[in-house]
């Protein structure tokens, strides 16, 4: 048996239009069956995630987050990915934990943002200035090449630190540049929200990265009353996920107010309906997003 082993190195073989028709090729399949498990340790965390798609074949990925790692210097994210063969479920390959964890999180949200953002969108706000969004900032200028960012940051020289080499703005205060952005994107490990809704305007499309676990929130419930509302996935989102949980328990959204997610790709659902309207969409980033990514990244691999 040959296993496959898929660094990180082969990126120039990939590209965010590929990874886009793999997503909603995989959406075409049945929904699959996906199991996560969460280990804590105070703010340290270990997320096991698992699924099979039928069609594909079946993945495991395991990562630990250590939000004090930055302080040292250090990747926050670490893990490990497995692919399974479909038929036999043998072991077929080894792809990098972070070129995996990269193409699927900005795929994910670069797909809600082609599906929501309006086409003329031109002003792209990052809420956030880590490893994510560095990627969001590449994926984003595939869809929208004309693009201007502005990166904003807890720690003002962290932002600069992101922003000096890609040719970015630093902004100083979310609440005169979230009205600024057309499309907003964040991307934060907060647990309270850090936007919020009276600062929107009509036309715009957040992307919501950042909040994995119940305890973590980074739009306040106003925002989340007035927007059209959108997940990757139900079945990882609703009942798992701060961002969604909070508003549901307060009343400022029922479940019904999650419109779509990209299982209704075909149907045409997940769509702007209006230029005035504001957008969410909260990526989750599940194990089937995670399979779908890496199975397009070592179908690649074996293509070079």
């Amino acid at each position: 048996m040959t296993i496959e082993i898929v660094p990180f190195d082969c990126e120039s073989l990939l590209s965010w239009q590929g990874l886009l028709r793999a997503f909603e090729a995989g959406h075409r399949l049945a929904q699959p069956d996906i199991k996560d498990l969460f280990v804590y340790r105070g703010a340290d965390t270990l997320l096991d995630r698992a699924t099979w798609i039928n069609g594909i074949g079946a993945l495991v990925k395991v990562a630990t987050v250590v939000p004090g790692n930055a302080a040292l210097g250090k990747p926050t994210i670490n893990g490990a990915v497995t692919l399974y063969d479909d038929t036999t479920g043998a072991l077929t390959a080894l792809v990098d934990f972070h070129l995996v964890t990269k193409w699927k999180t900005a795929g994910d949200s670069l797909l809600s943002a082609s599906k929501l953002a309006r086409k003329d969108s031109r002003k792209i706000l990052l809420v956030g200035a880590g490893t994510v969004a560095r990627s969001m900032v590449q994926a984003y200028s595939s869809l929208f090449p004309e693009a201007e960012f502005r990166v904003w940051s807890r720690k003002a020289a962290t932002a600069a630190e992101m922003a000096e080499p890609l040719g970015l703005t630093v902004s100083t205060s979310l609440e005169q540049d979230v009205p600024w952005a057309d499309i907003i994107c964040t991307c934060t490990m907060s647990t309270e929200p850090l936007l919020r809704g009276d600062w929107l305007r009509p036309g715009q499309h957040l992307d919501l990265i950042g909040a994995y676990r119940p305890d973590m929130r980074e739009v306040d419930d106003t925002a989340m009353a007035r927007a059209r509302l959108f997940v990757d996935a139900r079945a990882t989102t609703v009942h798992h996920i701060g961002e969604i949980m909070a508003p549901l328990k307060s009343g400022a959204i029922r479940e019904d107010s999650i419109l779509a997610d990209f299982y209704d790709l075909p149907s045409g659902r997940f769509a702007r309906q209006s230029e005035d309207e504001i957008t969410i969409a909260k990526n989750g980033g599940g194990a089937h997003l995670d399979l779908m990514t890496a199975d397009y990244i070592l179908r690649s691999w074996q293509a070079r």
